[in-house]
């Protein structure tokens, strides 16, 4: 028979794994893959993109999940100044040198080094900000609304540089015969 105290140690360990275990469906508990695509650079696959929500994405009013499992390693440097160039790409007159020292630092506590297999996973949460999550921990929790949706905006915006990407996640590519 084993003794209380090593059954007492078990049980608390085990709840501690589990808290510790909760990842960005915990945000969105009943989230289901509206769409997902890979994205590629120069013919070199960089990585999927998965979409998840509760409902099909048709604004900036609810929450979603973006999920990127890349296929390639990126230093977090490459990351971060990947992300700040689509979003001053996509809104220029907003990106002045004030917030664009502030969105780099919020990116560098949220992103890491990536290799193939790694998963970062961003939690859109309107009026609210944002969360990032390596794995299954989280990494940071960015509260500006105006940076989620103009990190977002990189996949989902009307503009985004990979139209074909942004048809799939949302689920609409097939739906035009695809035009």
């Amino acid at each position: 028979m084993a003794h209380p105290a090593r059954w007492t140690c078990l049980c608390l360990l085990l709840t501690a794994l589990s808290a510790t275990a909760a990842d960005w469906r915990s945000d969105l508990p009943s989230a289901q893959r509206l769409g997902e695509g890979e994205f590629s650079w120069w013919g070199l696959r960089l990585y999927t993109a998965r979409l998840w929500a509760n409902a099909p994405v048709q604004g900036w009013d609810q929450p979603f999940a973006l999920e990127l499992l890349y296929h390639r390693s990126l230093s977090r440097d490459t990351l971060v100044q990947a992300s700040l160039a689509e979003m001053r790409r996509l809104d220029p007159a907003s990106m002045t040198a004030q917030r664009s020292a502030q969105w780099t630092e919020a990116l560098e506590r949220a992103f890491v080094d990536v290799r193939p297999g790694m998963r970062i996973t961003g939690v859109y949460l309107p009026g609210q900000g944002c969360r990032f999550y390596v794995g299954s921990t989280l990494s940071s929790e960015i509260a500006d609304p105006v940076f989620a949706r103009a990190f977002f905006a990189i996949w989902l915006g009307p503009d985004a540089r990979d139209p074909q990407l942004r048809r799939r996640l949302l689920g609409l590519a097939d739906t035009d015969g695809g035009q």
